[in-house]
């Protein structure tokens, strides 16, 4: 079973999170709760408020998470201010050295950017955002038009919905095609 931990802070995009929640949650639901254990993370372990308004209240503060094996970090506005958050960010880099995987989704891209995780690799992230992370991580190269970027343990994803393709895509590389595929047909999600 691998972990699957969601960083959450304030103004991060709903759908990016929850998308990606629901994808390793169906695919564990489907076979008995034995593929993935998913939580979420805060900075303090106290509800977050996220971009349009929603509060979720995470399972866990960075100082008592356990450790995950794929990091999920999210966008929205509210990654401005977490690039600017050392003691943040040295919790997601420590993170990032123990994790088999971490990927952003959407403006997310600015977090492995400021660390250095994107440079001389490509990447994609929303529209809107790859100017940027360009000038966050010059040495990054952006992959136009793509929906997701899988640079082994460091991925990103596009705008918002593409979180969600990344995360099949990810149950597809650690549990194969048919797990992919069943998880896509119970969420109605189209080829």
């Amino acid at each position: 079973m691998r972990s699957v931990g969601i960083l959450l802070f304030d103004d991060a995009e709903l759908l990016d999170f929850a998308g990606p929640y629901e994808v390793f949650s169906v695919a564990n639901e489907l076979h008995n709760d034995a593929l993935f254990d998913i939580f979420t993370i805060s900075m303090t372990g106290e509800a977050i408020r996220s971009v349009h308004g929603m509060i979720i209240v995470p399972d866990f503060s960075i100082k008592n998470c356990p450790p995950a094996d794929i990091l999920v970090i999210p966008g929205g506005d509210g990654t401005k201010q977490v690039i600017r958050d050392e003691g943040l960010l040295s919790w997601i880099h420590n993170s990032y050295k123990k994790a088999d995987i971490t990927f952003s989704v959407c403006s997310g891209a600015r977090i492995p950017a400021v660390l250095g995780l994107l440079d001389d690799k490509e990447f994609t992230t929303h529209h809107a955002v790859v100017g940027d992370v360009v000038a966050i991580a010059p040495k990054a190269i952006p992959g136009k038009g793509k929906r997701f970027v899988d640079n082994g343990k460091v991925m990103t994803a596009a705008g918002i919905s593409a979180g969600i393709d990344l995360s099949l895509h990810v149950v597809g590389k650690l549990h194969g095609a048919f797990v992919k595929e069943q998880t896509m047909r119970y969420m109605e999600y189209p080829h």
